[in-house]
């Protein structure tokens, strides 16, 4: 059974990534998932210089899933070279590095600072507030979009996989913008803004007012969003977005997307990664299919 896919010109050993933000870099999930399982692990967003995230609460359950307002806190570029780069180089799998940073110059430097490193991707998460522009994020404009994708192109050693935001009028205009800027994939979909209010407090349930919808209750919308992008540009998509089994999954395949990245579930069950790939496997054998390409793209 060949469940081998390429994104990016980079050979994944199977489909099944991590989400990036619900993982770290798997050191917290060590004990659950053996790495060397997946195809690959996208990092939790990685940004020039240590970033504190936003003030507490900035987690709250939904009917469905969970609405998260974490800011991106990380320790930056230098902690995650020394601490994390090392113990994910010790399994066979592949290291996608998620990229986050409020200005062009801060995604530079950090796609420079990762030029040498052993590193397979980047993805680069243009759903940060662009600082110079009023804090519209980069991937909600597609002339910006178009652009910081061809400047991290322009540095960038590794292939870039360009991880699109919802939160937009028109996601196909997006997939293009970041297909014209020379990326070598998209990924998709990222948090949809939502908002929860405790009725007993009176109080907003995160400090931030706002976070970021993930969970079983925007599949249906990552999966119609996967589909149209699928439709409108030639590079490979890593589909998210609510996934919580393997038939999840294959309908993410069905749509076109060439891997698919396991987000919120891990935190509902840790062995849930390994759960999906199992669950891919049976769907397989089941229906006979010899050859993972055989579901891409294929729903009628």
């Amino acid at each position: 059974m060949n469940k081998k896919v390429i994104i990016g010109g980079v050979e994944l050993k199977n489909p099944i990534l991590t989400a990036s933000g619900t993982f770290g870099s798997g050191m917290e999930y060590n004990e659950f998932v053996d790495l060397n399982c997946l195809g690959g692990v996208i990092t939790k967003g990685v940004s020039n210089v240590p970033w504190q995230g936003n003030d507490v609460p900035r987690v709250t359950e939904t009917y469905g899933g969970m609405l998260n307002a974490i800011g991106l806190q990380n320790p930056g570029m230098e902690v995650f070279i020394k601490r994390d780069l090392p113990f994910l180089k010790q399994y066979d799998t592949k290291i996608i590095v998620n990229v986050c940073g409020r200005t062009e110059e801060d995604y530079i430097e950090v796609v420079e600072r990762l030029g040498d490193e052993e590193v397979d991707m980047l993805e680069i998460n243009v759903s940060c507030p662009n600082v110079k522009e009023g804090g519209i994020a980069f991937g909600q404009n597609p002339c910006s979009l178009e652009k910081i994708t061809r400047k991290v192109k322009e540095k960038a050693k590794q292939p870039i996989i360009m991880k699109l935001s919802p939160n937009v009028t028109d996601i196909t205009e997006m997939a293009r913008a970041a297909e014209s800027g020379g990326a070598d994939g998209v990924s998709l979909i990222n948090t949809i803004t939502g908002m929860k209010i405790d009725i007993h407090k009176r109080k907003f349930a995160l400090a931030n007012k706002t976070g970021g919808l993930s969970g079983p209750a925007i599949k249906p919308i990552a999966l119609r969003m996967v589909y149209q992008v699928c439709q409108s540009i030639s590079l490979p998509v890593i589909g998210m977005g609510g996934i919580m089994n393997g038939e999840d999954a294959v309908e993410f395949f069905l749509a076109g997307a060439r891997a698919v990245a396991v987000g919120t579930a891990n935190f509902h069950d840790p062995y849930a990664l390994i759960k999906v790939r199992k669950g891919i496997e049976n769907y397989m054998e089941k229906y006979g299919i010899e050859d993972i390409h055989d579901l891409i793209g294929k729903v009628q």
